[in-house]
């Protein structure tokens, strides 16, 4: 059973600055700033909504179709997806444009100045939901504005059931567009800062969408997540996890739980829950793709974490 995921594929180069920042910014010519961090250190991570939520649920043991716009630095992103097994047949290459790329500059003090290149991802619309084969279930998570519209009708029109995830996407949509989108979608995740900007622009209430969708999930970072059904509230725990490393990619690895979830059907206690500790196993390691487990080795940790087997 295929999740079609479509998303953006995106490099993070992330640089510390062994300082902060208020050391080197006059408050007072902030109107002329013309500031340089030296950053000694600096890595880059495999990024971007779809491989991430693809490298998750490739975890877990089923078979994700990432659909997404890159450009002409993708071969290394290539590569790695061919060793890791996960399917390419729905990422399209552009040639005059680069991979989407996140450059993010930390100081001492976790403050951040982040630059975002969307490159390639600009033209995700050029890739199409009706041109992808056995799909069984949707997703429709940050990427081109135009192709997030695009992808969302195309999904409702093939009655193919989707999760829309609109993340750091959705300071680019209107209450009209928002509403749009709730209407045509399955479910709908937002993290606690995007379900109060949700529900600013829509105009709409908790109970308003949930009438429209089959289930609202939104999380709350450590004190768990709530899944709303127009039967029941699901309230689900957090999971401690064994050290805190790095909170990316945390979200991108609760959706794919819940992707999981949904494909065996396993209901919406247990689906919270895998997702839950999906997060957890991710903020132990630093970038969105460098945690690894069994299949196996996850049900011992769920077991652990809830006390019953999964």
């Amino acid at each position: 059973m295929s999740a079609l995921i479509c998303g953006s594929v995106a490099y993070d180069n992330i640089m510390v600055f062994e300082d902060s920042f208020k050391n080197h910014i006059l408050p007072d010519k902030i109107h002329m700033l013309n500031v340089a961090f030296l950053v000694p250190t600096l890595r880059r991570e495999f990024g971007g909504c779809a491989t991430n939520i693809a490298y998750n649920l490739k975890l877990l043991g089923e078979e994700p179709l990432p659909m997404a716009t890159v450009g002409q630095d993708y071969e290394p992103y290539r590569k790695r997806l061919k060793e890791l097994g996960i399917k390419q047949t729905y990422i399209r290459q552009l040639d005059k444009a680069f991979t989407a790329q996140a450059f993010i500059t930390t100081d001492l003090a976790s403050n951040q100045i982040i630059a975002f290149h969307p490159g390639a991802m600009n033209f995700s619309e050029k890739n199409k939901v009706s041109d992808a084969k056995g799909a069984k279930i949707g997703m429709v998570s940050p990427d081109g504005r135009t192709g997030m519209i695009k992808h969302a009708e195309q999904f409702a029109k093939k009655k193919i059931p989707f999760i829309f995830d609109p993340g750091q996407g959705l300071p680019m949509f209107d209450g009209d567009d928002l509403r749009h989108f709730i209407d045509l979608a399955t479910w709908v995740t937002v993290n606690d800062y995007e379900w109060e900007l949700l529900k600013d622009r829509t105009g709409w209430s908790e109970s308003d969408i949930v009438s429209r969708v089959d289930a609202l999930i939104v999380t709350l970072g450590g004190k768990g997540s709530v899944i709303y059904t127009k039967e029941k509230k699901y309230e689900i725990p957090s999971v401690k996890p064994k050290s805190v490393q790095d909170p990316t990619g945390c979200g991108d690895a609760y959706r794919a739980g819940l992707l999981y979830g949904l494909l065996n059907d396993l209901g919406w206690q247990t689906t919270g829950r895998i997702a839950s500790l999906m997060g957890s196993i991710k903020i132990e390691h630093q970038g969105p793709q460098n945690h690894k487990f069994t299949l196996s080795q996850f049900k011992k940790r769920y077991k652990a974490a809830f006390g019953q087997s999964l």
